[in-house]
């Protein structure tokens, strides 16, 4: 049975009542339509914590989307997954793909700069300093990109690229 069908509070019984409404109606070919309902599970999936089903359901949809968009979307919400589990390395794959489809995925990039961070924080801790650096400088070019784009988000991270001396500018909109 589709997760679709198996929502059983009120909100998600709406929310998959109105989408297919929707998806009926859309002038889309079958394809597209069968792909956003396997992205919509995933999505249910993912929100209930069931990271492998969620990863099969985005899978199918990423081989039935053609839209590079939409395409980028799913592989954000796999960057997700794998991050919230720990594997940033497979989850900076992801987010690559995801902007290589949308240069203008803001939260992308915000991701990317937190896992560099991240890393950069690690080695740090592991007297690595010059690697820590170096993180720490990848973070930073991704921070900018990501503000650039969204100016009024990310503020800690405005705020740390202005302390570390990273960025020069005082406000980014």
């Amino acid at each position: 049975m589709p997760r679709s069908q198996r929502n059983d509070n009120f909100i998600d019984k709406t929310f998959t009542v109105m989408a297919d409404m929707i998806l009926k109606m859309l002038p889309t070919n079958r394809k597209a339509k069968e792909a956003f309902v396997y992205y919509r599970d995933g999505l249910s999936a993912q929100s209930e914590g069931e990271y492998a089903e969620a990863l099969e359901n985005y899978e199918e949809a990423l081989r039935l989307e053609e839209d590079q968009n939409d395409r980028s979307f799913i592989l954000y919400n796999m960057g997700l997954i794998y991050a919230s589990n720990g594997d940033h390395d497979k989850a900076l794959e992801f987010y690559h793909q995801s902007i290589e489809l949308n240069p203008r995925l803001p939260q992308a990039l915000n991701n990317i700069a937190v896992i560099y961070h991240y890393k950069g924080d690690k080695s740090k801790e592991a007297e690595e300093l010059e690697r820590a650096e170096a993180f720490y400088d990848q973070a930073a070019e991704y921070w900018k990109e990501a503000i650039r784009l969204a100016p009024n988000n990310y503020i800690e991270a405005q705020n740390w690229l202005k302390t570390t001396g990273r960025s020069t500018m005082d406000v980014f909109f």
